[in-house]
């Protein structure tokens, strides 16, 4: 507080306050003589100053060496001020007898009163100085627990994209490795839709966000990858309004819904699994048909609940799970990014 900007501001205003308060109490006889108001508003002024300034150094000082005090500034500053307010009262009751021409005789009933308004001045900075210090200290603190709620929700949100490494790239190996006997010219495509599924990984894993447009994309070439590998035994359909293309999803959602769909049904010729992606309204859902495995993978919680999580940093909106005896729909929301 005492290194305000506009402190001499408010020491001309206090200065001007108790000149006033003054005259209205006990007039120009502040002393056991009558001073005329220039000398008495002057040498009031000179007190309000003096012990701001002091102050003001002496906190200063403080604030430099506050490691190796273990009592607390606003305790050490008040202690330091109430010498300072001594000095200054002193300094300026012989600069008002220097003025005035009177001899310097330590009069006790003057350096008294003197004291008494700059221990009264002095009490009142104290007071909205600790108030000022711990109002900056709560602000801060407010500021230091926002930032650290921001690197705690980031650090969640990295993790959570960090659990989507998408296991399937063994199988596409494997199925790499005896197609590339078979068909050459199958497989080499089937390495090149591969590129494209990983180039689409590693450049948006740092995302918050992405087109659907850009993911469905990544979905097309992704498709081609288990189209190889489970024939017929897979049946995707996509139907996306092209008005709804530029609206946001979290990346790799889609991708994590078919692995999951994959994951836990059965896929074959007699038995198809079907997927169906579409957008309705602001929503894009995802939905197949249940023919449960008898013996079910353990569930690694990166699927369903991964998606859920991202979704409860970019919306309000909730990722909504509908489970019937024939079927398995997920809606996801889509995104407006000037609303996230």
């Amino acid at each position: 507080m005492f290194s305000v900007r506009y402190r001499y501001i408010f020491i001309v205003l206090l200065s001007v306050y108790s000149f006033l308060n003054i005259l209205f109490t006990v007039g120009n006889k502040f002393f056991d003589f009558q001073l005329e108001s220039p000398y008495l508003l002057a040498v009031l002024f000179l007190v309000v100053w003096g012990v701001w300034e002091s102050n003001h150094w002496v906190s200063k000082q403080i604030e430099k060496r506050t490691p190796a005090y273990q009592v607390h500034p606003l305790i050490l500053l008040f202690l330091f001020s109430l010498l300072n307010v001594a000095v200054v009262a002193s300094l300026s009751l012989y600069l008002l007898y220097l003025v005035l021409g009177m001899p310097f005789v330590f009069n006790v009933t003057h350096i008294t009163l003197l004291l008494a308004f700059g221990f009264r001045v002095n009490l009142f900075l104290n007071c909205v100085n600790a108030i000022v210090y711990f109002m900056d200290k709560l602000k801060r603190a407010q500021i230091e627990a926002a930032e650290l709620k921001q690197q705690s929700t980031e650090a969640r949100f990295q993790a959570l994209r960090n659990q989507i490494n998408p296991h399937f790239l063994f199988n596409s190996f494997n199925v790499l490795s005896s197609l590339i006997y078979k068909d050459v010219d199958k497989s080499a495509k089937f390495i090149d839709q591969l590129s494209l599924v990983y180039r689409y990984l590693l450049n948006n894993q740092d995302k918050k966000l992405v087109t659907l447009e850009e993911e469905i994309t990544f979905i097309e070439a992704y498709l081609y990858l288990l189209n190889i590998r489970f024939g017929e035994g897979l049946d995707v359909q996509i139907e996306i309004e092209q008005g709804k293309k530029k609206l946001f999803i979290a990346p790799s959602s889609l991708q994590l819904l078919i692995e999951n769909a994959i994951k836990h049904n059965v896929l074959s010729k007699k038995e198809v699994l079907h997927l169906s992606i579409k957008t309705a309204g602001d929503l894009l859902i995802v939905s197949n048909n249940l023919q449960e495995k008898i013996d079910k993978e353990p569930s690694t919680q990166v699927g369903l609940q991964n998606i859920k999580s991202r979704y409860l940093f970019l919306t309000e909106v909730p990722v909504e799970v509908i489970k019937t005896q024939d079927s398995f729909t997920v809606k996801l929301p889509l995104l407006d990014v000037q609303q996230v």
